[in-house]
Order: C-alpha cells, then sequence, then structure tokens
C-alpha cells in the first residue's frame, strides 16, 4: 500500500514536472495570459500577461498517477473522483476560455456558473449516497456522534462543495498559495483515507478503500510538481481550470470519506478566505465601510506591508495546523 501511494505520487509529480516546460510555452505563444486587477496590489500589475490555464498541467498528473496506481482505476469510487475533479475543472477551462482567449473580461456569468457546479455537486451527493451506499448522516468533528440528515443532507451538503470549491478559487491569489494549501489539504486526506479503513469506516471500506489515499496522493504530488512553475515569482497560473478542479478533488474526497464538516476544518484557509470576502461585501454595503483593506484576505496582508512570499508562507503554515487539527477531529470520532 505505502509503495502504491509514493507511486502514485511520484508519477503525478513527474507528469507535471515533464509537462511544465513544454506546455507554458504554448500558452504564452496562444497569449493566455492573465489579467490583472487594476484596484488590487500595485506589485500585481508586472504579472500582467503570465500564461494562465496551467491547471491543465497537474491535471493530466494528477490522473495518470490516480488511475495508474488505483488498485481498481474502473471502481466507481475512482470514476466518482476523477469526474468530479474534471467536472469542476472544465467549468473553470469555460469561464478562463471566454476570459483569456475569447478577451471577454466577465468570463461565465456568476449563475452559468452556480448552475452547473450545483448540478455536480447534487450528481455528487446523489451518486454517494444511492451507488455507493453512503447513507445521509453527518459526522460531527471531535465526536463519534453521527447526524441523520435525511433529505436535507442534499442541499446542506450541495451548499458545503459550491463553498468550498469557490473558496479554492478565491484562495488562488498569490504565487504558490492555493497550490501549497492543497497540497497540505491533500495530505490530510490520505492519513484519514488511510485511517478510515484501518477502522472500517466509510463508504471506501465496501471495495477499493484504498483507492481514495491513492487519489488524494497523486494529488499531492500534482500540487507539488506545479509549485516548481508556481512559487513566486510564478512562470504560470493554474486559472480557474485548476484551481476549482482542485476544489472538485477535495469536496469528491470529503464526500466520499463521509467527512464534509471536517472538511471545514481541513479547508480553514480557504474557509477564512471566503469569510473575509462575504464580511467585506456585507460591511461595506450595510455601513460603507470595509473591515480589511482588502478581500480576499491574502491582500489584505500585502496591503498592511507583508511581502508575497512572507503570506504564502504564513498560510501555508495555517494550512499545516488546520489539517492537522481535522486529522485529530477525525481520529476522536474514531475512538
Amino acid at each position: 500500500m505505502s509503495e502504491r501511494l509514493i507511486m502514485a505520487g511520484g508519477v503525478a509529480l513527474l507528469i507535471t514536472l515533464i509537462l511544465g516546460p513544454f506546455l507554458i510555452p504554448i500558452l504564452r505563444v496562444l497569449k493566455f495570459g492573465q489579467n490583472i486587477r487594476e484596484d488590487g496590489p500595485q506589485r500585481h500589475l508586472a504579472k500582467a500577461g503570465t500564461p494562465t490555464m496551467g491547471g491543465i498541467i497537474f491535471l493530466v498528473g494528477i490522473v495518470a498517477g490516480a488511475l495508474l496506481l488505483a488498485e481498481k482505476p474502473t471502481s466507481l469510487e475512482m470514476v466518482i473522483l476523477v469526474g468530479t475533479m474534471l467536472g469542476y475543472g472544465l467549468i473553470g477551462f469555460i469561464d478562463d476560455f471566454i476570459k483569456v482567449v475569447m478577451r471577454r473580461s466577465l468570463g461565465l456569468r456568476a449563475y452559468q456558473k452556480l448552475i452547473g457546479q450545483i448540478g455536480l455537486a447534487f450528481l455528487l451527493t446523489w451518486a454517494s449516497v444511492h451507488l455507493l451506499g453512503r447513507g445521509t448522516e453527518l459526522q460531527i468533528p471531535f465526536t463519534s456522534y453521527r447526524l441523520e440528515m435525511g433529505m436535507f443532507y442534499y442541499p446542506f451538503v450541495a451548499f458545503i462543495i459550491v463553498g468550498i470549491t469557490n473558496a479554492v478559487n478565491l484562495t488562488d491569489g498569490l504565487d504558490g498559495l492555493a497550490a501549497g494549501t492543497t497540497l497540505f489539504s491533500s495530505l490530510g486526506y490520505i492519513l484519514i483515507a488511510l485511517l478510515g479503513v484501518s477502522q472500517g469506516v466509510g463508504v471506501a471500506v465496501l471495495a477499493h478503500e484504498s483507492d481514495l489515499a491513492v487519489f488524494a496522493s497523486a494529488l499531492a504530488g500534482g500540487c507539488l510538481g506545479f509549485l516548481r512553475f508556481n512559487k513566486y515569482p510564478a512562470r504560470v497560473f493554474m486559472g480557474d481550470t485548476g484551481s476549482l478542479a482542485l476544489g472538485g478533488a477535495l469536496v469528491g474526497l470529503a464526500v466520499l470519506t463521509e467527512t464534509e464538516l471536517i472538511l471545514l476544518l481541513l479547508g480553514g484557509v480557504y474557509v477564512v478566505e471566503a469569510l473575509s470576502v462575504i464580511i467585506q461585501v456585507i460591511s461595506f454595503k450595510t455601513t460603507g465601510k470595509r473591515v480589511f483593506r482588502m478581500s480576499p484576505l491574502h491582500h489584505h496582508f500585502e496591503l498592511v506591508g507583508w511581502n508575497e512570499w512572507r503570506v504564502v508562507l504564513t498560510f501555508w503554515v495555517a494550512s499545516i495546523l488546520c489539517g492537522t487539527l481535522a486529522v485529530l477531529a477525525y481520529i476522536a470520532g474514531l475512538a
């Protein structure tokens, strides 16, 4: 099992490292460059034109690593995980294509994105309940108590799924930030998946239980490889193609390991980033005042004087702490 985990991450890492030098120049020649917000930190204006839609690079590696090393690559669990990741990635790709290639700054309209995201969320929850026998209970973090949600499970978990995928997208605002935090979240899910297997917990114990950990390992390897090109100063950005796909991968793991609420701890950085935007909008609309210099939160720290690398490292450390807390919450539920 440990060999398959290492190889899955290694394959994803290697393919990502090989594809990067080939695809980045192509993206540059095609002029798939990033547009930069004029109201953002001024230092970001120098990043204008940096190739985007680079999520394609690590998606190929993740899919290859997961399918090549899975115990049964055609299992329903693996199909759901890969399908969810690529489904959300496709929504991001269409949005990027409209903005970058067709030169329409708005990309997909908000309601169009939401329709696609909510549709995928309900497909994921329906498949896990009716095809994998997941049930409609939610594990309460730090306890062994499982709350039966019944029909309310679908809208509640769909809300979490859509929220987390968009929160990962919001986190992708600094070089290496989203890739690094997702790397650490993936490591957390390797541990959670393995613990679930050892204790006979979760959907995945029905068959091919180790494949969830293999997928999480491939996800980690792809993110690590992408950091080679995305760390400061970035040579390529993942775009919505990558960030929504990473969010889709995480929510897929959450549903299949029955850790939807624990994901809110594991992805604490994403949650805080999204909350900063919500707080900023509500405050400005109700009082005319801003709580933060700028949202999402990472831009606030930039505007108070932190350099970009310091912000990213701080958020990485926060992601490690959130991952540790989430694993402890899961272990407490197994006791």
